[in-house]
């Protein structure tokens, strides 16, 4: 019968050894590898080969069990995200709830408008930067739904006004975070 020890930040490693040399079983604290498995699992989601400006991929950690969720344009997004969360040492379980959207050449369209139209504005085009865009597009049926993170509460509005005179779109949701500003 194996015995777990917790092992907490600042405990040196001659006393580790020695726990595993007894063949003791080494649990660590949650709050330490919550944050390390919180840093890798997005890491592993931000680099998938074709995540882009109109999926959105959330997870959340509850010990050793991961929860995806999100939306999708590519059915191979949602499984390589599964796939590649599976592999990370310490996650036990993948809870793939990720949504792909449906194929519908009227939401293509209207993803290619809404880009143009909330990318052209000139306070808008830094969001659509970089291998992660701060800011994604998701089309669903016709019913848009602005998420991720801008650097005040105007981008957030300006965002919302620009998608919201899409030709074609049925609604707009706007769920873009703004990011915490220190005070200088």
């Amino acid at each position: 019968m194996a015995t777990r020890l917790v092992i907490k930040l600042g405990v040196s490693p001659v006393l580790a050894l020695m726990v595993f040399a007894f063949g003791l079983r080494v649990v660590r604290a949650q709050s330490i590898d919550s944050y390390g498995l919180s840093e890798q699992v997005r890491k592993q989601l931000v680099t998938l080969p074709y995540y882009g400006v109109f999926d959105n991929l959330e997870y959340k950690i509850d010990g050793a069990t991961v929860t995806l969720s999100g939306q999708v344009v590519r059915p191979s997004t949602r499984s390589d995200a599964g796939a590649r969360v599976k592999r990370i040492p310490g996650v036990e379980r993948v809870t793939n709830n990720i949504k792909v959207l449906p194929l519908s050449s009227m939401d293509t369209a209207l993803r290619r408008r809404l880009y143009r139209a909330v990318f052209s504005f000139a306070g808008l085009s830094r969001y659509s930067m970089g291998i992660n865009p701060a800011i994604h597009l998701i089309v669903d049926n016709g019913h848009v739904t602005l998420e991720g993170v801008v650097d005040n509460q105007t981008d957030s509005n300006m965002a919302y006004l620009r998608a919201n005179g899409v030709p074609g779109i049925f609604s707009v949701t706007n769920n873009l975070r703004v990011r915490n500003s220190r005070q200088k």
